[in-house]
């Protein structure tokens, strides 16, 4: 049979049943103002991430237009996320930026695979351990990636690796540039004291008309407007990139070829993996504010179109992004055009004002991604690990630590191993082989629960033990009752099999009861009932106590 693929169908068809005009003013309102917010971050990113100011831009306006146009939720805003900041540089260090670019749209390819496969709801199924692991391992790194410019050190480009990012920043801390560390601080403190829009209904109302513009824009624009009138030295995105180009770059395919595509296969899953993770985990949070339900398939499809298209312009990797989502949300935001506005406002800005960046301080975007890194990480989770048990607390610490140390491709799958092997010991534990009381005489029972898999075997191998049977008070009969085994596998139905090999050499019988759906269906299949016996297979225990009773009763040989 073959398996049925996803449906393309983008949540903006359904959005748009019966839209009127009053909704299309509340998600432009939505729109653009998620588009000022995004203005700053997408700039910051990009910068963090090892490339130009305007790759961020590019990724905004062309992925987060994609990805409102084609994706399975309603409100979510896409573009370039702090999540892929220490990804993109470690990739744009080790491969170059042309193999950034084919690595994205390989990964763009994968995702329109994953969801076409139905495998959007797999994400799901990544313990929140692991999450907030490499969630935490990331800010850290991404507050790392900021010294620089906060401190205005003089160092050429950081390296990928966390030990010789120290190294390199510490060697450096001579030259600190106390109107940079201002700067910084400054910014830093406007982004974080500023009265937020999402909270409109505690303000008082002259509040509310300053929370209308974002932290992070008057933030910018300060800096800016104190580094012309003061000409501090500082470092600018002028003084180091040149200045942003006006408009959207030609498109063009970056130079292919298969010897690449075999080097590139790790950050290609890297950046997939990345991205799905983090757009889902983005339309969860987006569910429940707006009491919703998203197509993850449909959102997966989304994000691949989006990664394929936007590098043929110079972006770089585009995924779901909360903050910006929770502010269209806040915003008034109902359909997925005020994520179009967004990205088209954005636009607007690149046609008309891109040379006015060439003055932005770097200096105040790091202050920003300081704070978008605070943010970001969910550290009370580290306080309140004494709570959880050893193994939650153990793979959390791994996944961070790995994620800071090595990379968070390792520390994921890390991460995934632990939680894997930490699951099979609690199922394991479950399962119990306990005696029952009151069998007839030559013969015992013994009563099955929870799961008999591989990682649970143990628990049976007492029974097949030669020493165990070895005397002449041996059981000739012995019972199993299953009715609380919920799943067997292969591994365990060997282990009863050697059980009832045992058995059989020495004239004894072994008896299954209560044999419940999934393990009758095993026993089945694998032609054990042929070799058991079908007249050995009972109903429930008590029809096996009565035929236990009488094969014991038997002459010897009789109970085979």
């Amino acid at each position: 049979m073959r398996p049925e693929l996803a449906r393309f169908r983008p949540r903006l068809l359904d959005a748009l049943v019966g839209y009127r005009r009053e909704r299309l003013l509340r998600d432009i309102g939505a729109g653009l103002t998620v588009g000022v917010v995004a203005l700053p971050l997408a700039m910051a990113f990009a910068i963090a991430s090892g490339v130009k100011p305007e790759a961020g831009l590019v990724t905004a306006i062309i992925g987060g237009f994609l990805i409102s146009s084609f994706g399975g939720s309603r409100v979510q805003i896409g573009g370039p996320a702090g999540a892929f900041i220490v990804v993109v540089y470690a990739i744009v260090e080790r491969y170059g930026l042309a193999n950034l670019l084919i690595s994205t749209m390989l990964a763009g390819v994968l995702l329109i695979a994953m969801g076409l496969a139905r495998l959007g709801q797999l994400i799901r199924y990544i313990p929140v351990a692991i999450v907030i692991g490499f969630t935490n391992g990331i800010a850290v790194l991404i507050a790392l990636s900021q010294v620089k410019d906060a401190l205005g050190l003089a160092v050429g480009r950081l390296p990928a690796d966390f030990f010789a990012q120290i190294g390199a920043l510490a060697g450096a801390l001579a030259s600190i540039n106390p109107y940079a560390v201002a700067l910084a601080a400054a910014a830093l403190a406007t982004v974080a004291l500023w009265p937020k829009s999402y909270a409109l209904g505690r303000m008082a109302p002259w509040r509310r008309w300053v929370a209308v513009l974002p932290g992070t824009l008057v933030a910018l624009v300060g800096a800016t407007l104190v580094v012309a009138l003061l000409e501090l030295p500082v470092e600018t995105i002028g003084s180091r990139f040149g200045g942003i180009p006006q408009g959207l770059p030609a498109l063009a395919l970056p130079e292919f070829s298969w010897e690449r595509v075999k080097l590139l296969v790790a950050p290609t899953v890297t950046i997939a993996l990345l991205c799905a993770i983090e757009s889902l985990l983005c339309a969860r949070v987006a569910d429940r504010l707006i009491d919703d339900r998203h197509d993850p398939n449909q959102e997966l499809m989304a994000q691949g179109i989006a990664n394929l298209v936007a590098p043929l312009a110079g972006g770089i990797p585009a995924t779901g992004t909360v903050a910006r989502t929770i502010t269209n949300i806040r915003s008034g935001a109902s359909s997925p055009i005020a994520g179009m506005v967004h990205a088209l406002a954005l636009l607007a800005v690149l046609l008309a004002a891109a040379p006015l960046a060439a003055g932005v301080p770097l200096a105040a975007l790091a202050g920003i991604l300081l704070f978008v890194a605070w943010n970001m990480g969910e550290w009370r989770e580290f306080a309140r690990l004494r709570q959880f048990q050893a193994t939650y607390r153990i793979t959390l610490l791994t996944t961070f630590v790995l994620t800071v140390v090595l990379d968070v491709t390792v520390a994921v799958e890390v991460g995934m191993v632990l939680a894997a092997l930490f699951f099979i010991y609690r199922i394991g534990t479950l399962t119990r082989v306990e005696p029952v009381a009151g069998m007839p005489a030559g013969t015992a029972a013994y009563r099955l629960t929870g799961s008999l898999f591989f990682g649970a075997v143990s628990k049976l191998e007492p029974l097949t033990d030669p020493a165990r049977h070895g005397d002449a008070a041996a059981p000739r009969v012995i019972v199993l009752d299953c009715t609380g085994l919920l799943s067997l596998d292969t591994t365990g139905l060997e282990m009863i099999d050697v059980l009832r090999t045992q058995l059989a050499r020495r004239g004894g019988t072994l008896l299954i009861a209560g044999a419940t759906e999934q393990p009758l269906s095993l026993l089945a299949r694998s032609g054990f009932i042929e070799r058991l016996g079908a007249d050995k297979l009972l109903p429930d225990l008590a029809a096996a106590q009565a035929r236990a009773g009488a094969l014991a009763a038997g002459p010897p040989g009789s109970a085979a």
